[in-house]
């Protein structure tokens, strides 16, 4: 073995452990810092003898593979359904088929919770993870095997302890989001003005269907192994399968249990009835599964679901109460949201006071009215939200709710963009709660991090006056007398501070983009808009239709970041940044121009390509002199087709009389010796992320073998 591989193979196996330790025993083996330190060694060497890189290496963790499309693979095994139902008596029904089917012999059920997110099927072969293919209509699912690659606690390499491993088997689990994972994604979505996810599910089957594995690795996704399956019965029960899974390395949650009656059943039933909303994941019930493998054999199947399991659904969580007010708060983007003031009332484990009603049309959806007797539900939400209205409990002279037409923050009057649910305070300039939130943002973790300055600490600033705008953050530090003397505040906090400003100074400049709190530019689109720039002063020269041609932005984005910065008090504030110190422009040389030959022509690229990614495909035509937008026009040179391409740019491309050509064609028309520019080297290391992990009950267990 050569020393190069050598330590390739050295620290794959170092790293797979460090992995394991922390995602599945909570042990910090090395600090932080160290673990990215072997692992942007590791990125390294790769990247210098790719040859040598091994297929499920600790670097694929952090993304970066562009799927165009996911091809299918038929399952093995088929991907079932199970039998639901809501009530104790269907159980009993289906145990006395258990009973008959078995013909008295004696058995015991394995209860497990039903988890809440995406049903996956993953491969090992050699103990190497080779596929990971979704439920699909449970014959053919999509391989998603690079997003699954991605899930921190889903190990690549499996260990070599417990039972002998065949040399292949399938593994079924749940792919899901954690629940303050699903909170923070929600928070970020609703500061930049975009639509909330519904729940959690649909927020991981969203992320295991981006294109782009590295937006996947960014939801921080966690999986639940819950079935074995191979050719032939290596275990004698179920509960030995997933014993044999986690000593191998697969996370298998705690809260399983072995239950030898119906009672036990039903006791399992009713314990995580109340204690489930303590887990950091969504459930939405028990299955109930006959633990000996040979029994399951005997019970069968019918044409859908197997005789020997069955799946217990909990009823939505839902309570009654009576509807006090309608509190309104404005956002960071001058979004207008309603919130319900409710009677205190116990739900999914805990004390609901506050109810989210999200805009006008849904008040008078529900017709909405003050001392309304009203039903809220948490179900798979995080947050509680109005179901409907007792109305034979309305008071006789109940008025509808009047949405108001003025900013409760400062009088301005409100505005409804065409296409907006929310009505919104234009004064981004005077209203408060706008520009206070504005800054809690601009000093968030995800943005500018500024050590000694969080949300509390910057909103108080502003409330007094200390702090108008991001920029004025920096002029701070002159105030260092007059902040010593601020209430809980003192020298040593002043000088974090003044240390956290300064280091703030060398944030990169994606993140200050995404910290200058532009409508829609999130953290995704801050670092699409950084790299193709690369300085702030091309930012602002960009016109919205240039905008829109750069990948993951689009038109609505690049309308906003234009008119943002055509704003000469914007303008002026990015120049206060700039005479700050803070970083407006990517370091580096950007990549070269390689030749003249598409100079003066124009593209639009629509759909999916076989050969290159759309935003390979705009790097070639720019480093060839030529230009990319977004839009379809009569001085448009060429429409690039791909694969799904919407209808309306073709038929307004052949209106217009605009060539359209394929991938190769466009190929065909660059240099023989074109070749892609290096892209700049990854960041390897990405910091680990906490583990979120359920607490253990009384008794184990897990999720479900069919959803």
């Amino acid at each position: 073995m050569s020393s190069i591989q050598e330590q390739i193979s050295t620290l794959t196996a170092r790293l797979h452990h460090l992995n394991y330790q922390y995602y599945q025993n909570d042990v910090s083996e090395v600090p932080d810092q160290e673990f990215d330190k072997m692992l942007a060694e590791l990125a390294a060497l790769e990247k210098a003898h790719p040859e040598l890189a091994l297929p499920n290496s600790p670097t694929q963790r952090v993304g970066g593979t562009i799927t165009k499309q996911f091809p299918t693979a038929l399952h093995r095994y088929p991907m079932l359904s199970l039998g639901n139902t809501y009530s104790e008596a269907d159980l009993r029904d289906f145990d006395e088929r258990v009973q008959r089917g078995l013909e008295g012999a004696e058995y015991a059920y394995v209860c497990e919770l039903k988890f809440d997110g995406v049903a996956m099927s993953l491969t090992y072969q050699n103990g190497q993870l080779t596929q990971g293919v979704t439920r699909g209509d449970g014959t053919r699912g999509d391989v998603v095997t690079s997003n699954v690659r991605t899930i921190k606690n889903l190990p690549l390499h499996l260990r070599n302890t417990g039972p002998t491993q065949p040399e292949e088997f399938e593994v079924r689990g749940e792919i899901f989001m954690p629940q303050p994972v699903f909170a923070e994604l929600n928070q970020e979505r609703e500061a930049n003005g975009e639509a909330l996810l519904a729940n959690p599910r649909n927020a991981a089957s969203g992320a295991l269907k981006l294109q782009d594995s590295a937006l996947v690795a960014a939801r921080r996704l966690r999986f639940f192994a819950y079935s074995y399956l191979s050719q032939g019965r290596d275990f004698p029960t179920h509960s030995a399968a997933l014993e044999a899974l986690r000593a191998w390395g697969l996370p298998v949650s705690d809260t399983w249990r072995k239950c030898h009656s119906l009672d036990e059943v039903l006791e399992f039933i009713h314990y995580w009835d109340k204690h489930r909303f303590t887990l950091p994941v969504a459930t939405d019930g028990i299955v109930v599964k006959i633990d000996d493998l040979r029994q399951q054999e005997l019970l069968g199947y019918t044409a859908k679901s197997p005789r020997w399991a069955i799946a217990y659904k909990y009823p939505a969580e839902a309570g009654r109460t009576r509807l006090r007010e309608i509190q309104y708060q404005v956002g960071r983007t001058g979004a207008v949201t309603p919130v319900a003031l409710l009677d205190p009332v116990p739900l999914a484990g805990t004390i609901v006071k506050r109810a989210s009603v999200h805009n006008a049309n849904q008040i008078a959806a529900l017709d909405l009215r003050l001392g309304d007797m009203v039903f809220v539900e948490k179900g798979g939400e995080i947050i509680p939200k109005i179901t409907s209205v007792d109305l034979t409990a309305r008071p006789a002279d109940s008025q509808p709710i009047i949405y108001p037409t003025e900013c409760p923050a400062c009088g301005t009057p409100l505005i409804r963009p065409e296409g907006e649910a929310h009505f919104r305070c234009p004064n981004d300039r005077g209203c408060p709660p706008q520009l206070k939130a504005k800054l809690e943002h601009f000093v968030s973790r995800k943005a500018l991090d500024i050590d000694g300055l969080g949300a509390e600490t910057v909103g108080r600033f502003f409330d007094l006056g200390l702090v108008t705008d991001a920029a004025s953050l920096y002029d701070l530090p002159g105030k260092a007398a007059e902040l010593a003397q601020l209430e809980r505040m003192g020298e040593k906090s002043v000088q974090r501070l003044v240390a956290g400003l300064e280091a703030s100074k060398q944030v990169p400049f994606d993140r200050v983009l995404f910290g200058l709190g532009i409508r829609y530019v999130g953290e995704t689109v801050a670092e699409k808009l950084a790299a193709h720039y690369r300085t702030v002063k091309a930012l602002e020269a960009a016109t919205a239709e240039t905008l829109a041609a750069v990948p993951e932005v689009g038109g609505v984005i690049a309308v906003s970041v234009a008119a943002w910065f055509q704003e000469p008090q914007n303008r002026e504030m990015v120049e206060r940044l700039r005479a700050a110190g803070v970083q407006l422009a990517l370091t580096g040389e950007a990549p070269k121009a390689q030749s003249d030959r598409l100079a003066g022509q124009t593209f639009v690229l629509s759909g999916v390509f076989e050969q290159h990614s759309r935003e390979e495909l705009q790097q070639l035509i720019q480093q060839h002199g030529g230009k990319v937008t977004g839009s379809i026009s009569k001085k448009l040179s060429y429409l690039v087709a791909g694969d799904k391409m919407g209808p309306a740019k073709r038929e307004k491309a052949t209106e217009l009389k605009v060539p359209i050509i394929s991938e190769t064609d466009l190929l065909a028309m660059l240099p023989d010796a074109t070749t892609l520019p290096d892209s700049e080297a990854e960041a390897a290391a990405d910091s680990a992320l906490d583990d979120l992990t359920a607490p253990t009950p009384p008794q184990g267990g897990q999720a479900s073998l069919f959803s």
